[in-house]
């Protein structure tokens, strides 16, 4: 968005081209990251600079953009990054001397996750893992993509980003660069690495026409994975298995991170696997599960 001289040198203008500096250089997050802090702050830019000539907001003007926020019908997830955004970003002006007091002290958290996290039954992920055409090196891709999406509960930049040196075919063990670049080791099953060792060996030599690449996962043209590509992909092969709504490569995560937790495992170990930084985090899986034991009852037991 275009701004003239004076917004590009005004207090709150300056303190988010700082903090983004900041986060990019010191913190190494990735442009994903910095792209959404970018979004958030320029949010809160736009609003408060015409009331306060540029200077930054106090708590009375923050609580006004929070509830600004709210007549906009974001979900309670969107409000609570943006509050996020909100403390990190007074965060580091207070740490850096430029403000004397956090105006995000007394700000408030939405409740997190007022739906349920959508994921699909077994046998909905078992139609969409067997529905790409496998006769196809595009299928092989699809089909492996899925495959190790369901088996590690990764997300969709994780998979993208993939370099094929990320996959330890011997020891069973994938290399994932998460949020904030930390690096984090999840276990792959057989089922998918024999799934992705068809693809290594079939369809990614002929999807790259002889060009070379690093990425573990290529478009029909020989370039790096997108994520348009891959929604594209899983929605295509969501009809495929008849699954027409709420699919996403994030149902897949939520689908993993339930369904083991459905099994036993226990929520240090999922959260691990997941990357979350916050244990409360993981913790909606729990819900998840106790959701879904509920509806079992109700379903079955002769006195429900």
């Amino acid at each position: 968005m275009a701004r003239n001289d004076n917004s590009a040198k005004s207090p709150i203008s300056s303190g988010i081209r700082d903090f983004l500096t900041f986060c990019r250089m010191e913190k190494g997050l990735s442009r994903n990251s910095l792209e959404a802090y970018g979004r958030d702050l320029e949010g809160l830019r736009s609003f408060a600079e015409p009331l306060t000539g540029g200077a930054f907001p106090d708590p009375e003007l923050l609580n006004k953009y929070v509830n600004h926020l709210y007549s906009k019908d974001l979900t309670s997830r969107s409000i609570a990054r943006h509050l996020s955004s909100l403390r990190n970003f007074f965060s580091f002006l207070v740490t850096e001397d430029i403000l004397r007091e956090d105006p995000t002290e007394l700000l408030s958290s939405p409740k997190q996750w007022a739906t349920i996290p959508k994921f699909l039954n077994r046998a909905q992920i078992d139609s969409l893992i067997a529905a790409p055409d496998t006769t196809k090196p595009t299928g092989l891709r699809d089909r492996s993509m899925l495959e190790l999406l369901y088996a590690t509960g990764i997300r969709v930049t994780e998979l993208i980003t993939l370099q094929v040196s990320s996959l330890d075919m011997g020891l069973g063990l994938l290399r994932v660069t998460g949020k904030g670049n930390k690096q984090r080791i999840v276990p792959v099953h057989a089922t998918a690495l024999a799934s992705v060792r068809r693809y290594l060996e079939e369809g990614r030599p002929a999807l790259l026409h002889g060009a070379q690449t690093s990425f573990l996962f290529i478009t029909a043209r020989g370039d790096g994975m997108t994520r348009q590509a891959f929604w594209a992909a899983i929605k295509a092969n969501g009809k495929k298995a008849g699954i027409f709504h709420h699919l996403s490569p994030h149902v897949l995560r939520h689908t993993f991170a339930t369904h083991l937790l459905e099994g036993g495992a226990d929520l240090r170990s999922l959260q691990e696997m997941l990357g979350h930084a916050d244990l409360s985090t993981t913790e909606i899986y729990t819900h998840v599960v106790r959701s879904r034991l509920r509806d079992t009852l109700n379903q079955h037991h002769p006195r429900a």
